[in-house]
C-alpha cells in the first residue's frame, strides 16, 4: 500500500513539474562609437512578425550552453562567441501559452567581426541601436535591461570590452567606449588620469594618422597586466 501511495505521488510530481525551458541571448555589439543590441523577427509562431532576442527550446540531449550556441547560430549565423549566462527568468506569466522559465546568456563583441544572416524561424536579424530598442516580446525588454545593468557592474570590475577597439587607440577612443557602455559622460582630465594610474596601457611613440584636428598619442593594452585585472578584477568608479 505505501508503495502505490509513493507511486502516485511522483507521478502527481512528474505531472505538475516544470518541464518547458528556453534559452534568450542578449548579444551586444560596438560599432562606430555605438553600442547595440541584435535581435530576431519571429517567423512563425504566436509572436510571428514580432521582434525578440535570439533563443529557442533547449533539446533533451544538450546542455544549456550548447543549446545556447546552437539557437544564436541557427537565428542569426554568429558562431565562436564566448557566451557568459546570466539567470533564469522565471516570471509564471512571462509567456501567454504556460509557463516557461528561459536562461539569459549575453556577449559583447565588435560588429564588424561578425556577418549576420537571418535562418531557421527568424525572418530577420539586425542590430539596434541600445537607445531605439522596439517593443520586445514577452518579457524581453526586461531580459535586455537586466543584461544591460549587469555589463554596466562588469566593466566596471574588469577589462571587458576593451577587445571592442583598434589595436592601437587614443585615450579619447577608449573614454568613448565607457561612456556609450556605461551611458554616462565622463570628464577627460578625470578618466585620463585614473585610467593612466592602473598601469594598464603601454604608451606608444606613435600618433594619430590622416586626421583633421590634431593628432593624439596612441596606446595599447599591456597584456600581462589586462590578464592580471581579468583574474583579479578592479574597481573603477567615474
Amino acid at each position: 500500500m505505501v508503495k502505490n501511495e509513493d507511486e502516485d505521488s511522483l507521478l502527481k510530481s512528474e505531472q505538475t513539474a516544470m518541464n518547458a525551458i528556453t534559452i534568450d541571448c542578449v548579444i551586444f555589439g560596438f560599432d562606430k562609437g555605438s553600442l547595440e543590441v541584435l535581435l530576431v523577427q519571429h517567423g512563425e509562431g504566436i509572436s510571428k512578425g514580432k521582434w525578440g532576442l535570439p533563443g529557442g527550446w533547449i533539446y533533451k540531449k544538450e546542455s544549456t550552453d550548447s543549446a545556447a550556441h546552437r539557437l544564436l547560430n541557427e537565428l542569426t549565423g554568429l558562431d565562436n562567441i564566448y557566451l557568459e549566462q546570466l539567470k533564469a527568468f522565471g516570471d509564471p506569466d512571462r509567456f501567454p501559452l504556460r509557463r516557461v522559465i528561459t536562461i539569459g546568456y549575453y556577449a559583447l563583441v565588435k560588429r564588424e567581426d561578425y556577418n549576420i544572416k537571418a535562418g531557421f524561424t527568424a525572418a530577420d536579424a539586425k542590430w539596434y541601436k541600445i537607445n531605439n530598442i522596439p517593443d520586445l516580446i514577452y518579457d524581453h525588454n526586461e531580459i535586455l535591461g537586466y543584461s544591460l545593468k549587469h555589463l554596466r557592474n562588469r566593466v566596471r570590475q574588469a577589462p571587458l570590452g576593451f577587445n571592442l577597439l583598434p589595436e592601437k587607440f587614443t585615450l579619447l577612443q577608449l573614454m568613448h567606449l565607457y561612456e556609450e557602455i556605461l551611458g554616462v559622460e565622463m570628464d577627460k582630465s578625470n578618466f585620463r588620469r585614473k585610467i593612466l594610474h592602473m598601469k594598464l596601457l603601454v604608451a606608444l611613440d606613435e600618433k594619430q594618422q590622416d586626421v583633421s584636428h590634431r593628432a593624439a598619442k596612441l596606446y595599447k593594452f599591456d597584456p600581462d597586466i589586462y590578464r592580471k585585472l581579468t583574474e583579479k578584477g578592479f574597481n573603477f568608479e567615474f
